[in-house]
């Protein structure tokens, strides 16, 4: 039983080492404050226009909640503005290598996306370059007289 005791002991030191060389090594593999900081940010190219609809700070924050809201003011109560519509960020923010914001890793959407690992659905509907029509609308058939629109009468 001593024999076996002793064995244990012996066994239970390199194992505490490697105990504690894992976790130094979680330490290390742990962000540095800079990184969890957001010290690399990604370089976006400044928009066209004097200045945001908002404040830099707070687009960052809310942007896809204003999208929503206006989404939801347009689609669902008719309500037609400019102040945070879809169309002007493009217009705005399209970059000048690309003309668009979602084409390239460096183009304004893409690239804050990518960084945070979020996935918008924006572009699945609507255009990425300003003056173009998404592929799925452009595709679509355009009403002619003989087929009227809705169902409705002219």
């Amino acid at each position: 039983m001593a024999k076996l005791a002793g064995y244990l002991r012996a066994g239970l030191r390199p194992g505490l080492r490697f105990i504690v060389f894992l976790g130094a090594s979680a330490l290390l593999a742990v962000p540095s404050f800079e990184a969890a900081a957001g010290v690399n940010l990604p370089k976006l190219e400044k928009g066209k226009g004097e200045k945001c609809v908002e404040d830099t700070a707070t687009m960052r924050r809310n942007h896809m909640d204003l999208l929503k809201h206006h989404r939801d003011d347009t689609l669902r109560r008719g309500i037609r503005t400019t102040q945070h519509s879809l169309k002007g960020c493009v217009e705005c923010h399209a970059g000048s290598k690309t003309g668009s914001v979602a084409s390239s890793k460096e183009d304004f959407c893409v690239a804050c996306h990518l960084y945070t690992g979020a996935k918008p659905d924006c572009w699945d509907c609507h255009a990425t370059k300003p003056g173009k029509r998404p592929v799925n609308q452009a595709a679509q058939p355009t009403a002619s007289p003989l087929m009227p629109s809705h169902g409705g009468s002219q």
